[in-house]
């Protein structure tokens, strides 16, 4: 498992990884952790693990995430998601060019 010393900045607002936001919150969705207690053994505030912990919740349930998604489906989605509309972009150029 990975610890949050990994993730620190020095003197800056610190950012964690997808995968460490999702053992953290799997702590308390599947190994019936506290919200408190995760938070601490995580090093991460009260606030943060509980929207991680609603987040992974609503993952689960199919709800698309307004932020980063944490679940490998909700990222594999998100990036299918920015490839279509990519797609889509260039296929309206290219119906804007003159047939020649």
């Amino acid at each position: 498992m990975l610890t949050s010393e990994q993730h620190r900045c020095s003197n800056e607002k610190r950012n964690f990884s997808a995968e460490f936001k999702r053992e953290s919150a799997q702590l308390v969705v599947d190994q019936k952790y506290t919200v408190a207690d995760a938070a601490k053994a995580m090093d991460v505030g009260l606030s943060t693990m509980t929207r991680w912990v609603k987040q992974l919740r609503d993952e689960r349930q199919g709800k698309t995430p307004k932020a980063s998604p944490i679940t490998p489906e909700q990222i594999e989605i998100r990036k299918l998601r920015k490839k279509l509309q990519r797609i889509e972009m260039e296929n309206e150029i290219l119906k804007r060019l003159p047939r020649s």
